[in-house]
């Protein structure tokens, strides 16, 4: 029985990461699942937050993604998502900035599309600021 399994994280712009990894866990709408080796085939939306790669030996990966889809066959799982960044490559001050734009138009509101898109890059940039203080603690 092989102990690791493919994962593949796939922006709208390029691929991040493809490897090998023992454990994946993602977060799902519903809440974060964790997906091992041979799982059962799932295809689950993805909310703004973390991919985290337990790649074996006390060592992981981290990932942001905006949202997405992910899908898991037995042998391969797949995180499509319009943005993926490296942990190491986020920018509190960018995404503090983000969130603020965002609320300045939550504000000034015009119709329902601009109140769901100010809120949904509210979402994503919180996630994202989440993502970093997590990674400061570690």
């Amino acid at each position: 029985m092989a102990n690791t399994i493919h994962v593949d994280i796939v922006s709208a712009e390029e691929q991040i990461f493809s490897g090998e990894a023992q454990m994946v866990y993602a977060p799902a709408v519903m809440g974060e699942v964790g997906i091992a080796p041979r799982h059962t085939p799932l295809i689950s939306p993805l909310k703004p937050g973390e991919v985290r790669l337990d790649m074996g030996g006390g060592k992981e990966e981290f990932f942001f993604i905006s949202g997405g889809i992910l899908e898991v066959q037995p042998h391969v799982v797949t995180v499509l998502s319009d943005t993926a960044i490296r942990a190491d490559d986020l920018n509190e001050a960018a995404a503090l900035e983000a969130k603020k734009r965002a609320e300045a138009a939550l504000e000034d509101q015009k119709s329902g599309l601009d109140i769901a898109r100010a809120k949904a890059e509210i979402a994503a940039a919180a996630a994202q600021i989440a993502a970093i203080k997590k990674l400061r603690r570690k």
